[in-house]
């Protein structure tokens, strides 16, 4: 009866270490100490509860949602409250759009200057006035003509919410693009191959 034939071990897939080669490492770039204006922002009792806050990410529907959601419900509880409440709710309006711009994800931040003055024509119906279907129309025009400012104000703060945050994006991503050659001269060079014979 044969033996079973013995095969031989199969050689390391690994890279192995040049012989009295020392791997090339790069120091770590010094982070930019913070302004003192954002130090002292950061110290202040208002930026330690925005800090507190929480930081939900909406994709661009949802945010949409949210901003016509809570305006919504902002317009009729003022309506209840004020006879004239459009301007209590332009000023509301501002909050909200500053808030629905920095919970969008990073993926959907053009929607957020787009959906945020669909949702304040949408939250004003309560409390523009007027009787019936063309009522109704004609004082959501008038509501909407008398307080642009408003309209245009939180859209202004949106987009540039947007637009600081898409800096910052693409100020993350630069840093991590040059931080890979970096990365690649620390892992050293591959084997070292036997001359042909």
């Amino acid at each position: 009866m044969a033996r079973p034939r013995r095969s031989a071990p199969l050689p390391s897939q690994g890279r192995a270490a040049r012989p009295g080669g020392t791997a090339r490492r790069t120091a770590p770039r010094p982070r930019r100490p913070a302004p003192p204006l954002v130090r002292a922002l950061r110290r202040a009792p208002l930026g330690r509860a925005l800090r507190r806050m929480p930081n939900p990410r909406l994709t661009g529907l949802g945010s949409g949602l949210f901003c016509t959601g809570v305006l919504f419900l902002l317009a009729c509880l003022l309506g209840l409250v004020f006879d004239d409440a459009l301007v209590a709710y332009g000023v509301l309006f501002l909050p909200v759009a500053t808030f629905t711009a920095l919970w969008v994800r990073p993926a959907d931040l053009v929607t957020a200057p787009i959906s945020v003055p669909i949702a304040f024509a949408a939250g004003v119906l309560p409390i523009s006035g007027g009787t019936g279907f063309g009522g109704r129309l004609m004082g959501l025009v008038t509501s909407l003509a008398l307080h642009a400012g408003w309209l245009y104000g939180g859209t202004l703060i949106a987009g540039l919410v947007v637009g600081v945050r898409k800096i910052r994006l693409m100020a993350e991503r630069r840093g991590q693009v040059g931080q890979g050659p970096a990365r690649k001269e620390t892992a050293g060079p591959g084997p070292k191959r036997a001359p042909a014979v």
